[in-house]
């Protein structure tokens, strides 16, 4: 088996960019935004301006990935820079979590002087575990330690580091203080008190995850311009919408605004100049709900565009996410990219932005090449994702135009040819047996046994948290 993982200072340098003043970096990640839910990417009937201005400013990427089809793994992929066949959580389990070992991009930029604050949801280790986001390169965190944590927007408290931070308006249930726009409110406060920079300002908002609720002066708009269907979650505690058809484009619109707002702060402290901002997706648009109500949402506005499956399923709907990136004086103004990347990418991305060494055991390949034009971008060999479900394993891969999915290891490869098939709905493994064994081959390859986890010091308590 090979190592995993070295020490920071085991670098190998990729000294190209590296600057007296390396310029601030601001990473916002949306919470189960499908990749045609913003304007940009084709959507009609939700407004998104200030998005879709950030890519007309920018670029846009058509063939990104999330690291995994659901949130818990596909944010270790984007902190540490290694797919699912390697990363230390794999799956949405409480039990898997970030390790002492684990080098995470944060670690990386602090060692070079940046001020480094996340803002939202983490979902890679709690209070009192390795996990925890301060003993894995992060001086501040505020939000939500627990993804499950994540789904509710009027909770009586979140963590600031180690400290129960409370909610009073939101004490017996009351719905007096939005979650996520006190999320926004820290991570604004967080950019301006480190302006003279360099910063992290990591922003993994939680909306437009479910549950389905939005302050009234945002859903308003949108009522009575589509039809009126209740989007109610059967979990027990949690709030649901009696017009879900108008909430999530209020939740989306709410997102969209923040990115303006922080837009707007950069520009006013004058350090936009100097300033990365990437936006992005954990994964694809909801699915399920009860009588399939996130469905008939996600479909409704075709959330995923023209892609298959959703969030929790390896087809294209489930991992292809947006992700624009826009870096004044470097990005071409309205770029649009087909390189095909991936959340491991980032790591190494952030690093060379930096001008720092890249961990020499990395999954990722720093597209800054593909940002500045400058250079020649390197390929992946492929793209690979897996998951553990109860005692079975998903995976899929991407080599080029093939796209493989297998839902369990004892069922059959499927095989979609991307370039004429964005839909995955014809699956031609029957006439392509070598590319079947090709994939299957390097998905083998991917895959290394998952590592042991401490016992954890407690179980969350969810209900304390709730109400």
């Amino acid at each position: 088996m090979r190592t995993l993982f070295l020490p920071a200072f085991l670098c190998v340098l990729g000294g190209s960019l590296q600057a007296a003043e390396p310029p601030n970096i601001v990473f916002i990640m949306a919470d189960d935004l499908g990749y045609g839910e913003l304007g940009c990417y084709g959507q009609e009937k939700i407004k998104t301006p200030h998005i879709d201005r950030l890519a007309a400013d920018g670029m846009r990427f058509t063939q990104a990935y999330a690291g995994a089809a659901v949130c818990q793994p596909s944010r270790a992929v984007l902190m540490t820079g290694l797919h699912t066949g390697h990363a230390a959580v794999r799956t949405n389990d409480l039990k898997q979590l970030l390790l002492l070992e684990d080098v995470t991009v944060a670690e990386l930029l602090k060692q070079r002087g940046y001020a480094t604050g996340g803002f939202g949801k983490w979902g890679l280790g709690y209070v009192g575990t390795t996990g925890q986001p301060n003993r894995q390169g992060f001086d501040e965190w505020f939000g939500q330690y627990l993804q499950v944590h994540a789904h509710f927007y009027y909770p009586y408290w979140v963590r600031h580091n180690d400290e129960k931070y409370l909610l009073p308006g939101n004490e017996g249930g009351r719905r007096g203080q939005y979650v996520q726009d006190e999320l926004h409110a820290k991570a604004m406060d967080f950019i301006r008190r480190h302006a003279d920079g360099p910063f992290f300002a990591y922003l993994p908002y939680i909306i437009p995850h479910v549950e389905m609720v939005v302050p009234d002066e945002w859903e308003a708009p949108y009522r009575g311009q589509f039809p009126k269907v209740a989007v109610m979650d059967p979990r027990p505690g949690y709030i649901g919408s009696e017009d879900g058809f108008a909430t999530l484009p209020g939740m989306i619109s709410r997102l969209d605004a923040y990115v303006g707002e922080v837009r707007s702060l950069l520009d006013k402290l004058g350090i936009a100049d100097n300033t990365i901002v990437i936006f992005t997706s954990d994964n694809g648009g909801q699915n399920g709900g009860k009588d399939k109500g996130w469905t008939k949402m996600t479909d409704f506005f075709q959330g995923n565009g023209p892609l298959r499956g959703y969030k929790g399923t390896f087809y294209e709907g489930g991992i292809r996410v947006p992700f624009i990136a826009h870096w004044p004086g470097r990005t071409a103004v309205g770029s649009v990219s087909d390189h095909i990347c991936g959340f491991q990418d980032v790591l190494p991305t952030l690093c060379e932005v930096a001008g720092i060494g890249v961990p020499a055991v990395t999954d990722g390949i720093s597209i800054v090449p593909t940002l500045t034009g400058n250079g020649t971008q390197k390929t992946h060999e492929g793209m690979f994702w897996e998951s553990r479900r109860g005692k079975g394993m998903a995976r899929a891969a991407r080599k080029g135009r093939w796209k493989a999915v297998q839902p369990r290891l004892d069922a059959a490869v499927e095989l979609y040819d991307l370039s004429e098939d964005i839909s995955e709905t014809t699956n031609v493994a029957d006439a392509h047996a070598d590319i079947i064994r090709e994939m299957t081959a390097f998905m083998d390859s991917c895959h290394e046994p998952e590592r042991e986890y401490p016992a954890a010091p407690f179980r969350p308590v969810l209900g304390d948290f709730v109400r």
